[in-house]
């Protein structure tokens, strides 16, 4: 089932140097869904008051309908680069299996879970 009204934002500070891993990671979990419809946009978080109206705890932050899946309790809103717990280690965006994750949980509708791994 696809779900038109999910709304995902790719939250960014000029200049990361992961956004583009960032977006691209989105595009092919997106497709790998067969979510070939549904579309992401891109904001850059500029200011720190910015930062704290969106809940911004690094760039880059994707937010699946409003919300962070990979918040980490704990972390002030910032003009920061941000890093992401994988199975892996500490790495600058999350991973492909992570990220699918989080978009297979909003798609039911489920609580995303807030696992370390994830």
């Amino acid at each position: 089932m696809h779900n038109d009204a999910m709304n995902i934002e790719l939250l960014v500070v000029p200049d990361c140097p992961n956004t583009r891993t960032a977006a691209d990671r989105l595009h092919q979990e997106l497709d790998r869904l067969d979510l070939h419809d549904v579309t992401f946009r891109t904001r850059t978080i500029t200011s720190q008051a910015e930062a704290e109206a969106a809940h911004f705890t690094g760039s880059p932050t994707i937010l699946i309908d409003g919300r962070d899946p990979f918040a980490e309790p704990g972390r002030d809103p910032g003009l920061t680069c941000r890093m992401y717990r994988t199975p892996e280690g500490l790495a600058g965006v999350p991973t492909a299996d992570q990220l699918r994750r989080a978009l297979a949980d909003a798609l039911r509708d489920e609580p995303v879970a807030r696992h370390p791994d994830r």
